[in-house]
């Protein structure tokens, strides 16, 4: 058996519940809308890595809130990989994109980030918010 990728992520949100807005990016390589989220480092806890990986892909320093459900799927190579989800709310940063894998974030509804999402295991992450 092959042992699955670890991954996790966050989606960032904003606002109260009459106007909540989640975080959303645009994935070059790939094309496709989903939520910041990466591969676990060695050492790394799956908290740790969400954190990291919401910063380094929008600049935003975040705090974890609810944690969300995880998916599963297969991943290049048909390996399993696992991404754990949590809601996180925004406490330092700007929106910044750094070069390289992610090309464009923007700040939405949860209408609007159903009907833009590519995944729908992502629409799972979604309802729970």
């Amino acid at each position: 058996m092959t042992e699955p990728v670890l991954a996790a992520g966050g989606v960032p949100v904003r606002g109260g519940r009459d106007g909540l807005e989640v975080l959303v990016v645009h994935r070059r390589r790939y094309e496709d809308w989903t939520f910041p989220k990466g591969k676990r480092k060695p050492g790394e806890s799956d908290e740790q890595c969400a954190l990291r990986e919401v910063a380094e892909e929008t600049g935003l320093a975040c705090a974890l809130e609810d944690e969300l459900p995880a998916t599963w799927y297969t991943g290049p190579g048909d390996r399993p990989k696992r991404v754990r989800w949590w809601r996180m709310r925004v406490v330092d940063g700007e929106l910044a994109l750094p070069p390289g894998e992610i090309d464009d974030a923007r700040w939405v509804t949860l209408d609007e980030a159903a009907a833009v999402l590519t995944y729908e295991r992502d629409l799972e992450v979604l309802r729970r918010v």
